[in-house]
């Protein structure tokens, strides 16, 4: 009995650490958080019947999406999104079948770190605006929250969430977003920015929005090469969560199983109308510092978000947190995300002295920040997918060793 409490306690705890990117998402991109958390439990618990519960990760929303959700839903509407979004978790099934068929070294072949930095690089970077807005209390060209009082909200979030991120230890420095996040909602409520009106009239108990997809070839399309930025996440976090337990997950259950339950988790996301899943840092971190490597502990993180997604008033307390709050937050948060892109080109020692690395990198960062879109009929391509395709067949077409080209000419 005492251990069955310990574990619930421990999911408890992994959920609270996961909790505050995993709202933001849908918070950001207009969905329902309540699907967020009903997507991050289900999700979780068919990545471990997928793994045979053998890897304590525990799923959250993809921040991969969210430039992508955005543009999808104006271009599209939030039906067809969804479908596109259940279209995604293919790509996972598809790299799935490719390890499982060719093995790792395919994968590494595919997708070198140069390919893999840049992409990462621009998924925090292609929101950087985003977050901007948002800090500046602005939706599109409405000024919704008055410039001072939305700066210095934004100030007040991003000051706590640096300040937990940077000198607490322990649980604090895991949990930095949250953290943040109430701060910056405490300092709004003081400032009369917040309206309870919302969550006085909310049920205690209700049954989530489901939204139903739409069939969207076109969206379809538009998610799939998307998918390929938190696929490289995903391998990147078993890896990581391998290093901490000292298992090659990789081998056991196989990257193959990991990659295929992710992509169930997703597919799951999109047919409710919630965000993508995928494989937190944060939680890593928190297995690290407890070492509690049971995945039960995960299973407990998931149920729990289950039973948090019927709580109509809950939802109604994350959906009043103000604009600028938010803002400030992504200000660190998207920054922070093309952080690890630099990093990775940095750790893997890619020679940007060579011309081919340096176009692979260019054309990637330029392609996915600059919101280059290509569109064939009702097809489109753009932002983190267009630059993931990009980068790839730039990998593959360039010559490896090639010390000629317009770089070179240049430096001659």
């Amino acid at each position: 009995m005492f251990s069955l409490v310990k574990q619930s306690v421990a999911g408890l705890q992994i959920l609270f650490v996961a909790f505050g990117a995993m709202v933001l998402v849908p918070l950001l991109t207009g969905l329902n958080p309540s699907m967020a958390l009903l997507g991050a439990g289900v999700g979780t618990l068919l990545f471990q019947l997928c793994t045979r519960r053998q890897v304590p990760i525990f799923r959250g929303s993809s921040f991969a999406f969210i430039a992508p959700i955005i543009y999808a839903t104006q271009t599209w509407g939030l039906p067809s999104t969804m479908f596109g979004l259940f279209a995604a978790g293919f790509m996972y099934f598809i790299l799935a079948a490719l390890i499982r068929v060719r093995g790792m070294g395919f994968v590494h072949k595919l997708l070198p770190p140069v390919v893999i930095g840049p992409v990462i690089m621009v998924i925090g970077l292609s929101v950087a605006q985003v977050a901007c807005n948002m800090a500046m209390g602005r939706a599109g060209a409405e000024q919704v929250v008055a410039p001072a009082t939305a700066l210095t909200l934004a100030g007040i979030s991003l000051a706590v969430t640096l300040i937990a991120a940077v000198f607490c230890k322990g649980w604090i420095k895991l949990i930095p977003i949250l953290s943040g996040v109430i701060a910056g909602y405490v300092a709004a409520v003081l400032m009369g920015q917040v309206s309870f009106e919302g969550m006085v009239n909310a049920p205690w108990l209700a049954l989530p929005h489901f939204e139903t997809p739409e069939i969207n070839w076109a969206a379809a399309l538009f998610m799939l090469p998307v998918a390929i930025a938190p696929c490289i996440e995903h391998i990147g976090g078993v890896l990581a969560i391998g290093g901490v337990t000292g298992k090659d997950y990789t081998k056991d259950p196989g990257l193959h199983r990991t990659l295929a339950g992710d992509g169930i988790g997703v597919c799951f996301a999109g047919f409710i109308g919630g965000p993508p899943v995928t494989t937190y840092a944060e939680v890593t971190g928190a297995v690290m510092i407890t070492r509690n490597f049971n995945p039960v502990t995960m299973t407990w993180a998931a149920v729990f978000a289950i039973i948090l997604a019927f709580f109509g008033k809950f939802n109604a307390l994350l959906t009043s947190i103000p604009m600028p709050v938010m803002g400030g937050i992504m200000l660190l948060l998207f920054g922070s995300i093309a952080a690890i892109g630099l990093k990775t080109l940095v750790e893997s020692k890619v020679d940007l002295g060579l011309s081919r690395n340096i176009a692979i990198v260019a054309v990637t960062l330029t392609v996915g920040v600059g919101a280059l879109e290509m569109k064939i009929g009702d097809f489109a391509l753009a932002g983190v997918g267009l630059a993931s395709v990009a980068a790839i067949l730039l990998n593959l077409i360039l010559p490896q060793h090639s010390e000629e080209g317009a770089m070179e000419s240049a430096k001659d």
